[in-house]
């Protein structure tokens, strides 16, 4: 008798255990997923794949740059999920095949905000040469300011990737799209 209720006090502690780490697990993972929302997929997944681009690397920029708030306008005057200034999206505007459709009140609507954003990743990444963390560099600082870094031996000794990225925001931003991007793969399965 003794046997059965100590079996069944085990069993009862395991159910508990096993309840408590799946409740654990799943808060956990709501947790995460209020942290790293997945919103707008379906412009995501459609302009992840018209620019050859990973999902979860939009998404982590998207995150990185917004925390997906279409209407977030920053102190440099980027406008919307990805963050773009207005001299920016006129430039992109010259550049995308569909860009004169579109006027500067558009920047905030997050399908044409995602089909410039991701636009311009395709573009950097092809001037880039496919480097990855350069291109986020130049979405970040600008073009301009990673062909001076590019060129200085100090930064980059083979002038396409940076081994030193001279600003601490520039380089904190890349750390944090790069993890993001891993945990959207992670999450969501991206």
């Amino acid at each position: 008798m003794k046997k059965k209720k100590r079996f069944r006090f085990w069993l009862c502690v395991l159910v508990i255990l096993f309840g408590a780490v799946f409740a654990v697990g799943k808060g956990y993972r709501l947790l995460m997923e209020n942290m790293y929302p997945l919103l707008y997929t379906e412009y995501i997944e459609e302009e992840a794949a018209k620019n050859d681009l990973d999902p979860a690397f939009l998404c982590a920029v998207i995150r990185t740059e917004s925390r997906f708030d279409p209407e977030a306008v920053s102190h440099a005057d980027a406008h919307g999920l990805m963050q773009i200034t207005p001299a920016t999206f006129d430039w992109l505007k010259t550049k995308l095949q569909d860009g004169d459709l579109y006027s500067q009140e558009d920047i905030y609507d997050p399908k044409v905000n995602i089909h410039f954003g991701a636009g311009y990743l395709r573009y950097l990444l092809n001037r880039y040469e496919g480097e990855k963390e350069t291109a986020l560099c130049a979405y970040n600082a600008g073009p301009a300011r990673v062909d001076g870094w590019l060129e200085t031996p100090e930064y980059s000794k083979d002038g396409k990737t940076l081994q030193v990225i001279p600003y601490e925001e520039t380089e904190k931003y890349v750390e944090a799209v790069l993890r993001s991007e891993t945990i959207y793969q992670d999450l969501y399965g991206l």
